[in-house]
């Protein structure tokens, strides 16, 4: 079955210059490890296609329960150089979770 991130996660983001920063944090600590098994950093950069130019960088923190993702070239170079209308990265966390990821029946 197919479940939405906002059902098991909440998330934080930011930027520092062309970078956006994802933390998702999860709900309850037994789906931690649901979470690092189903968003990776390849299903990241994957939700996110053209958005992100560059690589997409993961970083576990099983004592938050937390995954941490580096979106690089994400926002058209940064918040004072880039011609996009929002090129900060408050946003992405509410798009992460969007992503829809597989669990088993029953496992939520």
């Amino acid at each position: 079955m197919k479940v939405q991130l906002v059902k098991l996660a909440h998330a934080r983001s930011g930027d520092k210059g062309d970078t956006a920063n994802v933390g998702l944090i999860a709900l309850d600590p037994k789906n931690y490890p649901l979470l690092v098994r189903e968003v990776t950093a390849e299903r990241v950069k994957e939700f996110f296609g053209e958005m992100v130019k560059g690589e997409v960088e993961r970083f576990e923190l099983p004592n938050l329960n937390a995954l941490n993702f580096l979106l690089h070239g994400s926002l058209g170079g940064g918040g004072t150089l880039s011609l996009m209308t929002d090129a900060q990265g408050k946003t992405f966390s509410t798009a992460l979770l969007r992503m829809y990821i597989d669990v088993d029946d029953g496992a939520i």
